[in-house]
């Protein structure tokens, strides 16, 4: 090759990479819509800026561009909390946040009532979806948006980590050493794991609500009617909003709502059960209002293969395990009846890997550790307690059909009607 020829061979590829380099930066919305450069920051819209809300707009690799509430007094707050908004977008009504085109990411915190209709809605919008826990506050409502999420080749991320990180309460370690042991096979099987305040878990059961609401006028800076959205209405009273909603059969389940998905989904990736639910599940409770919820003293589900996990909200098992098998047992603490339990443990391998890191499974389209499917039957799990204490019986419950058996008033509050003009 001669000196002229490598000279010029030395040009074009020079160009060649800046042109490249060029395309890398192109901003997405010149390259078409569902378009993303692996360099470029996520931009974020968030529904629900009340404490829960404003505590998520710092995410390394997002920027939060536009905020909803139905709130005013939330908006300023928010506002405040942005260093003064810095051009970020203010709505009332959810859906024209999901419809900016710059918006690549919707954060769902609002109460969970609104969860199932948002995460549709956004999810046919081309957005990815990072919804706050409980999934959705119905069984119907959690099918539609795995249908939803998967139909549009969205990606989904429930905002419950423990499965994947942090010390898993009372446990005093991450979820990650109690999946080895199960996956060992050292304690046998069927297990039993009970999740009660003493193996550290609380049901926060002041998440009851009241039966002798007053009626007060509804405050100015507050869009009641868009608040309630596709739950009944009810006259408004301050305890039913904001910060006390969970103590309403409308909004949510009282301390099983708040805590459940926290508790409940590690414990359904330990046992090997992301695809399955409890065929069984029966209540100990005093009689549920059919507003306020009320407390429970035992929930106890039951799978086909024999597992059960039993919710002791009234603190009486006091001696029980966090998990019992035929040949040990796990108790607070990671303490455990099989002697040199971490040497033994060491042997086994690490459960497999998976992607919890948002921005990486936006950017490269993979599937979140907790996502629409997994996130689904823990949640499942859940509203199949709620709808056994409102009835107050024990039900039979199909996986795979996800129905109940027999029990035509259960299976009417695994969709139960939504106020017109809303549906899922």
């Amino acid at each position: 090759m001669s000196s002229q020829q490598r000279n010029s061979r030395r040009r074009f590829l020079r160009n060649a990479v800046g042109t490249i380099a060029a395309f890398t930066i192109v901003p997405r919305h010149v390259l078409g819509r569902g378009y993303l450069a692996p360099s470029d920051t996520l931009t974020k819209g968030v529904i629900g800026v009340g404490a829960m809300g404003r505590g998520h707009f710092e995410y390394a690799g997002t920027r939060t561009v536009a905020i909803c509430d139905v709130d005013t007094r939330h908006i300023q707050l928010a506002l405040q909390a942005l260093g003064g908004g810095n051009g970020v977008k203010t709505f009332r009504d959810y859906r024209e946040l999901i419809n900016l085109p710059e918006v690549d990411i919707v954060h769902i915190a609002t109460p969970p009532h609104w969860h199932g209709i948002m995460a549709a809605d956004a999810a046919k919008a081309g957005k990815d979806i990072w919804c706050e826990k409980p999934m959705t506050r119905t069984i119907g409502e959690g099918k539609r948006v795995l249908e939803a999420v998967q139909q549009h080749g969205r990606i989904f991320r429930l905002n419950t980590w423990f499965r994947f990180s942090d010390n898993f309460y009372g446990m005093n370690t991450t979820v990650k050493p109690i999946k080895k042991l199960v996956d060992s096979g050292l304690l046998g099987w069927p297990l039993k794991v009970t999740v009660s305040r003493h193996t550290g878990f609380d049901w926060k059961f002041y998440w009851v609500g009241k039966t002798d609401l007053p009626t007060e006028p509804v405050p100015q800076e507050l869009d009641y009617e868009m608040w309630l959205g596709p739950a009944p209405f009810k006259p408004y009273s301050t305890h039913r909003v904001h910060t006390t909603f969970r103590g309403y059969w409308d909004y949510d389940g009282g301390g099983l709502g708040d805590m459940g998905q926290h508790y409940l989904d590690p414990i359904q990736y330990f046992l090997g059960k992301d695809n399955d639910s409890p065929i069984h599940v029966s209540v100990d409770a005093p009689q549920q209002h059919d507003d306020a919820v009320g407390i429970w003293n035992k929930i106890t589900y039951t799978y086909a293969d024999g597992c059960q996990i039993i919710l002791d909200g009234d603190g009486s098992m006091t001696d029980a395990a966090y998990i019992e098998g035929p040949k040990g047992k796990l108790y607070k603490g990671f303490q455990c009846t099989i002697p040199d339990i971490e040497r033994k443990l060491a042997e086994f391998p690490d459960p497999a890997p998976v992607t919890t890191d948002f921005v990486e499974a936006v950017k490269g389209r993979k599937k979140f550790a907790l996502n629409e499917e997994n996130g689904h039957r823990s949640c499942t799990i859940i509203n199949m307690g709620k709808i056994a204490l409102q009835l107050g019986r024990s039900l039979q419950f199909d996986p795979v059909q996800q129905v109940f058996l027999n029990d035509e008033g259960a299976n009417r509050l695994i969709n139960p009607p939504m106020r017109g003009p809303w549906s899922i």
